[in-house]
């Protein structure tokens, strides 16, 4: 017997009896009248910065507004021309090391918590957790109210990968200071368009 099998073979011995799951029926999740104004509000509160690119501005102009000063920029998303790379055509992951932006899309946006919906639509998906800064851009037509509503609307793609992402990174756990990006972006900024 692997000594997988043997923990797993004590633990289901020790496993003490099973609990019926409460039942959901009746319970209402929350939600909001302006789904979109509680999901800024929220996500403001998450330390995130959420940007509202006007219909007809070019989402290129508002990127590399927000970051003047960013030396890479990587994305995937067409339209955007101040990228520097393409996490779809590096030969290898390393390559997006020391990248300033990552500027990603969103499928779905979730207003009583903030978080949003990224499915990898790229081949590497580091991009989303290895840039100093993370842009997420998310269709505002695609903000819902509760987690409820979102895991109904989400999807998998090819590459059968995704995850809900809200605010930049943050620990406490050292010496209890609070240190962001310690896991992932230092930045979050959400381009509502």
């Amino acid at each position: 017997m692997s000594a997988k099998e043997d923990i797993l073979s004590r633990c289901r011995r020790n496993a003490g009896p099973e609990v019926k799951r409460p039942s959901l029926e009746g319970l209402d999740p929350l939600t909001f009248a302006d789904p979109l104004e509680k999901f800024k509000s929220t996500s403001v509160e998450m330390s995130c910065r959420v940007i509202d690119v006007p219909e007809g501005k070019n989402l290129n102009d508002a990127v590399k507004e927000a970051f003047q000063d960013a030396k890479t920029i990587c994305t995937n998303i067409p339209g955007i021309d101040c990228a520097t790379s393409n996490p779809d055509t590096v030969a290898s992951v390393t390559e997006l090391n020391h990248t300033d932006v990552g500027v990603v899309p969103g499928m779905l946006g979730v207003a009583e918590n903030g978080c949003i919906w990224v499915p990898q639509t790229m081949k590497e998906k580091a991009v989303c957790f290895i840039s100093e800064n993370l842009a997420i851009v998310l269709p505002r037509q695609n903000v819902v109210s509760n987690m409820h509503e979102a895991y109904r609307r989400i999807e998998f793609n090819d590459y059968g990968y995704g995850a809900f992402i809200s605010g930049p990174s943050k620990t406490a756990d050292i010496a209890q200071v609070l240190v962001t990006g310690a896991q992932a972006a230092r930045t979050l900024t959400v381009f509502l368009i």
